[in-house]
C-alpha cells in the first residue's frame, strides 16, 4: 500500500514572528533544525523509501536530516511550494489585519485576495495533488515523505481526498515538523490515516 507522509518544515523566525512567508526563501532557526532531526529520528523509524521536498529551504533543509538518517537522497519538486501570497509576503498577519482588515477577513474566510497578487487555494490545492500523484505513481507501494509546507499540505490533502474547498477550514494547522499520513487503499483511493502527528 502507497503511503504519503507529508511534512511540514521546522520553525524560523519567520514562523516565531507570525510573519507570511509564502515563497520567500527563509532558512531555518536554530529551533527549526532541532526540531527537524528529532522529528526526523521518529520518520526514520517508519522506513521511508523515498523523500521528495519542496526547493524552498526550509523544506529542503527539513528533508536534508532525514535523508542523514536514512541514508536516501532528495528529490525536488517545485509544486511542492507553499502558496504564493504576493504582496503579503514579509508582512506580519498583525500588519495586513490593520492595513486590509475587509480583505484580511476574505482571506481568512477562503475566498480570494488575487488583487494582492495572492495564490488562488484551488490552484495550490491542484499543484499539490498532482505532484503527490505523479511521486506515488513512480514509487507504488512505498512509503514517501513529502517535506512541504503548512498551507500547502492542507490543500494537498483536500485536493487529493476530493473533498470540497470548505472542509479546509475544519482541519487544524499543521505543526512545524509535523506530518499528515495518506494511504492508497485499492479499492476505496486515497484515505486519510493520520493528521498533525509529531
Amino acid at each position: 500500500m502507497t503511503r504519503l507522509l507529508l511534512w511540514r518544515h521546522g520553525q524560523t523566525t519567520w514562523n516565531a514572528a507570525d510573519r507570511v512567508q509564502g515563497q520567500t526563501d527563509v532558512d531555518l532557526s536554530e529551533a527549526g533544525r532541532t526540531q527537524a532531526e528529532t522529528a526526523a529520528a521518529r520518520l526514520a523509524e517508519l522506513r521511508p523509501d523515498l523523500i521528495v521536498s519542496s526547493d524552498l529551504h526550509r523544506a529542503a533543509d527539513t528533508a536534508a536530516a532525514l535523508a542523514a538518517r536514512t541514508g536516501l537522497s532528495v528529490t525536488y519538486d517545485a509544486r511542492l511550494r507553499e502558496r504564493h501570497y504576493g504582496e503579503w509576503q514579509g508582512l506580519t498577519n498583525s500588519e495586513i489585519n490593520a492595513r486590509w482588515p475587509q480583505q484580511s477577513e476574505r482571506w481568512r474566510a477562503g475566498l480570494s485576495v488575487a488583487e494582492f497578487g495572492v495564490e488562488d487555494l484551488d490552484e495550490v490545492g491542484k499543484r499539490m495533488a498532482a505532484a503527490l500523484q505523479d511521486a506515488a505513481a513512480a514509487h507504488p507501494g512505498s512509503t514517501i515523505v513529502v517535506a512541504s509546507h503548512g498551507g500547502a499540505i492542507r490543500q494537498g490533502v483536500i485536493a487529493l481526498l476530493g473533498w470540497p474547498d470548505s472542509v479546509v477550514r475544519s482541519l487544524g494547522v499543521v505543526s512545524n515538523c509535523h506530518w499528515v499520513e495518506l494511504r492508497m487503499d485499492p479499492r476505496r483511493g486515497w484515505q486519510l490515516r493520520a493528521y498533525n502527528v509529531g
